[in-house]
């Protein structure tokens, strides 16, 4: 979780696993990463993300799906260590 990357965004939902989105790194760190999520829908979440995914994505957006309106949420790393960061609710 090292250095800025490029702007990429994945969408989450509820029915859909992370890893479809993702591309995998050749050269992806050999630690598993752990990444708490803070404020909107996902708050509290806890992932652990594979090393084999690479570094975690500077931006990920949560698309909630519920009958109505679609309503999107997006979270922004706060690298924290190597192996640690927080994604934090993007305020509009």
């Amino acid at each position: 979780m090292v250095g800025p990357r490029p702007n990429r965004e994945v969408e989450l939902s509820e029915h859909v696993e992370l890893s479809e989105h993702v591309e995998v790194d050749d050269d992806a760190a050999t630690e598993d990463s752990v990444l708490l999520f803070v404020g909107g829908p996902l708050d509290g979440r806890v992932e652990i993300r594979a090393a084999r995914l690479g570094e975690p994505l500077p931006t990920i957006t949560h698309v909630h799906l519920h009958g109505g309106p679609k309503v999107v949420h997006r979270y922004d790393l706060e690298s924290l260590t190597e192996q640690t960061g927080v994604y934090h609710l993007r305020r509009n």
